[in-house]
């Protein structure tokens, strides 16, 4: 990846950062009130520190030399869903609209938060210039077959997934019995789109990756 190329995933990621709290501070209404709270205040400072790690590491958006153009319709609903959450999840939180009550909640929320923020960062860091925003097969890509794929096969999708549900429940939110299976369908699609593009370029070996790892959660998927 070039040096332009390196700058302006910088500075995408970043603007998206800055709007993700610009717009949830903004529906909550009142930023010393929002951050007043410890929960909320770990989920930013988590999700900044996500952020930085990740940039750090050399996540980007190339389409390297192979790429699926099958599943890039999960961008849509993925970016307009985040952007209505971002409003609807704080908005509703300051209101109590569909929310539940209890600090328990929010705590439950922001260990699956973090944890979420941890497993979608680490395979970042072991990855680095392979792990790009698009499916795709990178220049000289290898295989990782251990350490945090020695387990699982996607343990950023995990990641992602209790991420999501945890900046869900950090907001005491109801919607999560309803917005979390649809994540999850999506994410399946994704899951099924990257593994037939691994199949397709590793062969046999991957093959033999799949029948000794579980998808995405051990002993059960």
């Amino acid at each position: 990846m070039g040096q332009s190329s390196r700058w302006s995933t910088i500075v995408t990621v970043v603007l998206a950062q800055v709007v993700f709290v610009a717009i949830t501070v903004l529906a909550w209404g009142d930023w010393r009130g929002f951050f007043a709270h410890p929960a909320r205040l770990i989920m930013i400072l988590a999700s900044v520190a996500a952020t930085i790690v990740g940039l750090a590491a050399g996540v980007n958006f190339s389409t390297g030399r192979r790429m699926d153009r099958n599943d890039l319709w999960i961008f849509v609903p993925v970016v307009l869903g985040s952007v209505l959450l971002c409003w609807q999840l704080p908005f509703a939180d300051r209101r109590d609209q569909l929310t539940v009550d209890g600090d328990a909640v929010r705590y439950t929320g922001v260990a699956l938060f973090v944890i979420g923020a941890v497993l979608r960062v680490g395979p970042i860091v072991v990855l680095g210039r392979r792990f790009s925003a698009f499916v795709a097969i990178q220049e000289r890509h290898e295989l990782v077959t251990d350490g945090w794929y020695g387990v699982i096969r996607h343990p950023s999708y995990l990641g992602a997934l209790l991420l999501f549900a945890g900046w869900m429940l950090i907001f005491r939110s109801l919607l999560t019995v309803v917005v979390l299976p649809v994540a999850v369908l999506i994410l399946v699609a994704r899951i099924d789109a990257e593994e037939v593009l691994l199949a397709s370029e590793f062969g046999d070996r991957y093959a033999a990756y799949r029948r000794n790892t579980w998808r995405l959660i051990p002993l059960i998927y």
